[in-house]
């Protein structure tokens, strides 16, 4: 062959070359695409669904009263559909989980990225899956059955169930989730920065402080983000342990039930599909999505506002 035909037959290879990875990279493109609409999709037929079932349980009941009222017993003679009892339940027991989870979980994270031998990490790291890895159920037993025993020697008042046990209990189950986000976002900073602030003396806490969690502050704020979410949707531990009486009360040391817990409660009863009892559920749970909603906007609001001041 020529050089003038090498050549030509060359320039055809690459460009079936070009052809085939430009191909393969559409082809790869689309995929993505589709699962990111999948996740869209299905996300949004949740919320038409709840909204569909919630609109025939608002026909019956109004938004007000839904809103206001006191006193939730859908299933007594004398009805009642006011989810502030629920609602309270739920950010009770969430706060208390967050309050032991937050804290707890940022100082393991902070120990394990910045101070804690490679060994110690490696070692540590598993525990802290298996914690994450244990069922709720478990939780829910292990609150009910040793926490909540414990608590009624230093409070001989408790009473056998309460949001105090299931929270703490819910709180060191949601540990796992925040540390490990936690410390995979503080080890994503560059090491630049670190060095850089050792060589203006700053001792390793400092720069952890006022370096690392900074630089990192993104990714620990959707840790914390999953950990009130984490708390917010757990069921079995509340279900189990705290109660499940629909008590308005801000005690943690009293029973209550949650949105969650409800829901459980009227899916396992008998109640006939398209009742207004078995609507409420729904009605619940558009409760519970709108407040997780929230919380999460709150987070948002406040990384923004971080990301401004940094």
């Amino acid at each position: 062959m020529t050089k003038k035909s090498l050549n030509e037959a060359s320039n055809v290879g690459k460009l079936g070359f070009s052809f085939r990875r430009h191909l393969h990279e559409k082809f790869i493109e689309f995929i993505l695409f589709l699962s990111a609409t999948l996740s869209i999709a299905i996300m949004l037929a949740i919320i038409a669904m709840l909204l569909k079932e919630s609109w025939v349980f608002f026909q019956q009941v109004s938004l007000w009263d839904f809103l206001t009222d006191t006193q939730w017993t859908p299933l007594f003679d004398d009805a009642h559909y006011g989810i502030l009892p629920l609602v309270s339940g739920t950010v009770v027991s969430s706060l208390i989980a967050l309050l032991v989870a937050l804290p707890l979980g940022t100082i393991i994270a902070v120990y394990l990225s910045e101070f804690a031998p490679f060994t110690v990490r490696e070692m540590a790291k598993p525990f802290l899956e298996l914690l994450g890895g244990v069922p709720t159920v478990v939780y829910g037993y292990f609150a009910l059955l040793f926490v909540t025993p414990l608590l009624q020697i230093i409070f001989p008042e408790l009473p056998g169930f309460s949001l105090l046990s299931a929270g703490l209990v819910m709180g060191i189950m949601i540990i796992p989730y925040v540390s490990s986000m936690t410390e995979d976002a503080m080890r994503a900073v560059p090491m630049n920065l670190r060095e850089g602030s050792y060589a203006m003396g700053a001792t390793r806490f400092q720069t952890a402080i006022r370096v690392v969690m900074p630089a990192a502050f993104s990714g620990i704020a959707a840790a914390y983000i999953l950990g009130i979410s984490r708390a917010v949707g757990e069921t079995m531990v509340v279900a189990i342990a705290a109660g499940m009486q629909p008590n308005l009360t801000w005690n943690p040391m009293e029973p209550a039930a949650t949105i969650t817990a409800y829901i459980v409660q009227v899916s396992l009863g008998d109640l006939p599909h398209g009742s207004i009892g078995y609507q409420t559920i729904f009605a619940a749970g558009l409760t519970l999505l709108i407040l997780t909603l929230i919380f999460n906007i709150i987070g948002h609001v406040l990384r923004k506002k971080y990301r401004e001041i940094y």
